[in-house]
């Protein structure tokens, strides 16, 4: 069981994938629902303030190197655009909608990706982490649900 609270923990801090998979593996492997979803909420919520106060400055810096320099220009620009287009969208509501953007459980719209672009709209560290920190409660709560359902239906069919 520990060791597979370790693997959820840790695949909840992967980029892209966040607890969108390490609410499923848990559910899987016979983990409560609750245990799984409190380690995914932490594992997912820990690398929030280090991309805040990093990701920017590690970017910019490496926008311009020989091996990283395309990848981080890339970032950049995603995450600029991504910015540009929920503040559009968003305008007064930018708390909302980053919390929205974060708790829909859709590869590339978790945390990871909410807090770069958080960081590249000078949203305020506070400010995004709160966001940060409904938006993974929706989406585990989401993921909850579905995992909960495929192994009702898994469970069934077989």
């Amino acid at each position: 069981m520990l060791k597979h609270c370790l693997i959820v923990f840790l695949v909840s801090m992967v980029p892209i994938i966040e607890l969108r998979g390490a609410i499923p593996y848990g559910v899987v492997f016979g983990l409560p629902l609750w245990l799984t979803y409190v380690i995914a909420i932490v594992g997912n919520m820990l690398p929030v303030p280090f991309i805040y106060l990093f990701a920017r400055k590690i970017l910019i810096w490496g926008k311009d190197k020989p091996v990283i320099g395309k990848f981080f220009t890339f970032c950049l620009e995603k995450g600029e655009k991504g910015g540009r287009k929920l503040q559009e969208k968003a305008g007064r509501g930018l708390f909302w909608a980053l919390l929205l953007f974060v708790g829909i459980p859709l590869p590339g719209t978790g945390a990871w990706t909410g807090t770069l672009a958080a960081s590249l709209l000078n949203v305020g560290l506070k400010k995004s982490t709160l966001a940060c920190i409904g938006g993974v409660l929706l989406a585990g709560c989401i993921m909850g649900a579905l995992s909960l359902l495929g192994v009702s239906v898994v469970g069934a069919v077989n």
